[in-house]
């Protein structure tokens, strides 16, 4: 759990430095917000990858050379390097998005059924509240010391994770196999690429839109020839036949619509928080102060987490999931309908992160009851994929609503953009409850009576 949260913490810190990064390597705050993107991007890409190495038997070492890269990006962030250097360790931070998943495999390897449950579920929702961390203290020390020292933050942080790992991961179990189809994993890391990198350029669809438009169908024709090619693979990078089961093929559906909406809310309060008066709205809130809006999100996100695995016992997973969905749009019909002083906004961050946090706990159940335990880091790893689609997507509709709501002339959008934005939300996450929901009817003994012996001690997709 340690190391979720680190590599959580540590891939939020682009999003309250990029004025801080503008100002000091003296670049446009357009070029600053690469500092996030890239480590998006790459962790996107990433995940993949690693997740079907820690299916094999160099999980280890796979952590431990994950980590390595995370250790010396941090320390790129913090040498005196140009900004080319700067984006550079961003981007070797973002690899280390992808442990989470492999922290799950661990868990479920090594832990009894009932206390890797658990386990399995608080790394899911350490992984989501670790920005809720990082963001405000990171801002802290960027007033106090500068960029490169909030940057020397990570890198410690990001040591201690390393030193964590070395004395206390154990090895995988033996039998299994991990070959990484290398053709298959360029694939989809263009086509991931170019998704992501759509999703975050709103200029690009409103100055060249035929260039966006190449773009997005060249994305779609490379995911599609992954895909064909990951069916025909003996050694796929995601196995694509499990990904179908209607049990997980719904569950990364409603990560992918509800992940938007959740990113969505977290966005627009974000924002509306640091809005100037002038604007004839928001608080004018300094980079520090705004991050300590998150702390509700965090800590409620944590209670619900925690919550969850005893609420499980007695609710099914996909119910969790519709309820948590729920509870987020009641987030952002607080937002909606009152957002008038400080304290309404935090308890609508406080109801979202509490929303996050029970769907974040349930997701893993819903999956990993139809998926064998050699394929854990696997399946995980490309539900972790569809989530940075799903979060990147929300923050490109948040900007387009609110560019949209913004008169010629003005810098800050209408404050009725912030409730149009928000009735779009509702709608996600209605989709996700319903589609959740849905998810109750396929339960794993009916629809996948191979599920409970493929999780037996000895049984693996690779000795199958």
């Amino acid at each position: 759990m340690f190391i979720a949260l680190v590599v959580a913490a540590v891939g939020s810190l682009g999003t309250p430095l990029i004025t801080s990064v503008a100002t000091t390597f003296h670049v446009s705050l357009d070029s600053a917000q690469w500092t996030l993107t890239v480590a998006l991007l790459s962790g996107a890409v990433a995940t993949p990858v690693l997740g079907r190495l820690g299916a094999g038997p160099h999980r280890r070492a796979t952590i431990l050379a994950t980590l390595a890269i995370v250790v010396a990006g941090s320390a790129l962030t913090v040498l005196p390097l140009p900004f080319a250097g700067l984006l550079i360790g961003r981007a070797a931070q973002g690899v280390g998005l992808g442990l989470t998943a492999l922290m799950m495999g661990v868990a479920r390897d090594h832990l009894p059924e009932e206390r890797s449950t658990a386990t399995i579920a608080l790394i899911s929702v350490v992984s989501i509240i670790g920005a809720g961390v990082g963001y405000p203290l990171t801002a802290l020390l960027a007033e106090i010391g500068g960029v490169r020292a909030a940057y020397g933050f990570g890198l410690f942080v990001t040591a201690v994770a390393f030193l964590t790992a070395w004395r206390s991961i154990p090895a995988a179990p033996e039998g299994r196999s991990a070959h990484v189809n290398v053709v298959g994993a360029l694939v989809l890391a263009g086509g991931l690429f170019l998704v992501l990198f759509l999703a975050g350029q709103r200029s690009l669809w409103s100055r060249h839109l035929a260039v966006a438009v190449v773009l997005a169908v060249v994305a779609v024709l490379l995911l599609c020839v992954w895909t064909a090619s990951e069916l025909r693979s003996k050694a796929p990078l995601v196995d694509v036949r499990a990904v179908r089961h209607p049990a997980v093929a719904g569950a990364n559906l409603a990560m992918f619509v509800g992940g938007s909406g959740m990113y969505l809310l977290l966005t627009l309060i974000t924002r509306y928080a640091q809005t100037p008066h002038s604007a004839g709205y928001g608080f004018g809130l300094t980079t520090f102060v705004a991050g300590l809006v998150l702390v509700p999100f965090s800590v409620l996100g944590f209670v619900a987490g925690k919550l969850t695995p005893r609420v499980r016992t007695r609710i099914a997973d996909p119910l969790l999931l519709a309820g948590s969905a729920v509870i987020v749009g009641g987030g952002f019909v607080l937002f909606a309908a009152a957002r008038s002083n400080l304290a309404e906004l935090l308890v609508a961050m406080g109801v979202l992160g509490f929303g996050v946090g029970g769907f974040s706990a349930a997701m893993p159940g819903v999956i990993l009851a139809v998926t064998p335990k050699s394929e854990t880091s696997s399946a995980m790893s490309f539900n972790y994929v569809v989530r940075s689609v799903g979060y990147s997507l929300g923050s490109a509709m948040g900007g387009l609503v609110l560019a949209t709501g913004t008169d010629t002339g003005r810098l800050f959008p209408a404050d009725h953009a912030y409730t149009t934005a928000a009735l779009v939300g509702i709608a996600a996450m209605a989709v996700t409850a319903l589609t959740a929901t849905a998810l109750a009817r396929h339960r794993p003994s009916e629809t996948n009576p191979t599920a409970t012996t493929a999780s037996a001690p000895g049984q693996d997709r690779s000795s199958r």
